[in-house]
């Protein structure tokens, strides 16, 4: 059981359509294979599960705790003999002055080897000084590999090589791929479009797939694997269930909860249902407990607004005092009205006081350090946890009623008070990983 970090100098280099292409590839291969996405992302994720054929889990050196970095990890390993885990943005590139949570992080706190791949479109020598850059600028971090994306041509590829065994001989050339636009990939406000809105996504894999097979020596990169070096350890589950028996929503629009997060409700020994808003579903009759994740209701809040069903299932569920959680889609759901991008004005829930806007467009982008500011079901008052924050949506209005979490960035800047509780029912913009 070993695994490979698949990283690159930049965004945009073209590491997700690697990844995905050598997990499709390995499982046609007959290699039980599992895949891990570096830090907070909902959205890369969906698609190297398509690709592996099976869970993907975000590992995050900032936000986790090493005893639930390790029990991702263990499960990654119980499911399969290689894991490949893609990076995210730079190498070096994380959140706040001190880039907390980069993938050159994660490597660290796992030992696994770096592929670093490089776009070399627009440069060709000038490669080699790149590499050496990166291949020397953090002891501990370990660059295995190179893989060169979107060559230009053979004495393109020959140039940038050369260079590179002048200035590293010892490094492991992997393979070139040609520029190629059918490896494009659709992306809107978030990032990519989901892989389960993803037209042909097979088809899209297995051409990735063949694109690896050509222009990638597989065998060699498998051989640079190494075992991860996180010991294991035990401790409390990332957010402590809501309830013994929660029901979570799962749809187009509510797509983003993490892994790790439903696994350790589960190994507390809550019971988990799932139900769509969008299909007019209801929470189970029984459930003591709601979970709204994040998604696109921004995207889909006719739909939502026009799904009485299932909006009268949650003030029937605040009636009963179930609880009733929702973070960030979720939370805008629990609030009274969200304005979708054409500035079109829908009713919601109607649970918290709070009025959200599409139309009137910021982004929020961010880890976050978060406080409970009172005792509630998700802990103490003054229980940390972390978390990360990622929308376009605004409140425009927002009633005075009691915060749910104290904020703070990575640099420990304090960011005010954020989300809102009433009653049994609570939500805000923060998406939670794990307790601080």
């Amino acid at each position: 059981m070993a695994g490979l970090i698949i990283a690159a100098p930049q965004s945009g280099s073209g590491k997700t359509v690697v990844t995905l292409g050598l997990l499709r590839l390995l499982r046609q291969r007959g290699l039980r294979v599992a895949a891990a996405k570096t830090g907070p992302d909902y959205i890369d994720p969906s698609f190297l599960a398509a690709a592996g054929g099976g869970p993907c889990r975000n590992l995050d050196a900032w936000a986790m705790r090493r005893e639930t970095l390790a029990a991702s990890i263990r499960f990654l390993e119980s499911e399969a003999a290689i894991v490949l885990c893609e990076g995210v943005m730079g190498l070096f590139d994380g959140a706040g002055l001190a880039a907390a949570g980069s993938t050159a992080d994660l490597a660290l706190a796992t030992g696994w080897p770096v592929i670093l791949v490089v776009d070399v479109s627009g440069q060709s020598a000038s490669a080699a000084a790149l590499i050496e850059g990166f291949a020397r600028h953090r002891a501990g971090v370990t660059i295995a590999g190179v893989i060169f994306n979107r060559v230009g041509s053979a004495r393109h590829r020959a140039m940038a090589e050369a260079a590179l065994r002048r200035a590293l001989p010892a490094m492991k050339i992997l393979g070139a791929l040609p520029r190629a636009a059918a490896l494009d990939l659709p992306s809107r406000h978030l990032g990519l479009v989901p892989a389960g809105e993803h037209q042909a996504l097979d088809a899209f894999l297995d051409g990735a797939a063949a694109r690896m097979a050509e222009a990638i020596n597989v065998n060699a990169l498998l051989d640079l694997a190494r075992p991860a070096t996180v010991a294991a350890a035990k401790g409390e589950q990332p957010v402590p269930p809501l309830g013994q028996r929660l029901a979570v929503a799962r749809d187009r629009a509510f797509a983003f909860a993490y892994e790790s997060v439903l696994q350790g409700w589960r190994e507390a020994g809550a019971s988990l249902s799932f139900f769509s808003p969008l299909a007019g579903e209801v929470p189970a009759s029984d459930a003591d407990a709601i979970y709204l994740p994040g998604g696109y209701p921004e995207l889909f809040a006719e739909p939502i607004a026009s799904q009485q069903r299932f909006l009268d299932g949650l003030r029937h569920a605040a009636q009963r005092d179930t609880v009733i959680y929702g973070e960030c889609g979720g939370y805008m759901v629990l609030g009274e009205s969200l304005v979708d991008g054409a500035g079109k004005v829908h009713a919601m829930a109607g649970l918290l006081p709070v009025k959200t806007s599409f139309a009137a467009r910021k982004r929020h982008l961010g880890y976050r350090a978060a406080t409970l500011a009172a005792t509630g079901p998700l802990g103490t008052a003054g229980q940390g946890f972390r978390g990360h924050e990622f929308h376009y949506a605004t409140i425009v209005d927002e009633n005075a009623v009691a915060p749910l979490f104290h904020l703070a960035d990575p640099d420990e800047t304090a960011l005010g008070s954020a989300g809102c509780v009433a009653g049994t029912v609570m939500g805000s913009f923060i998406h939670l990983i794990d307790r601080a």
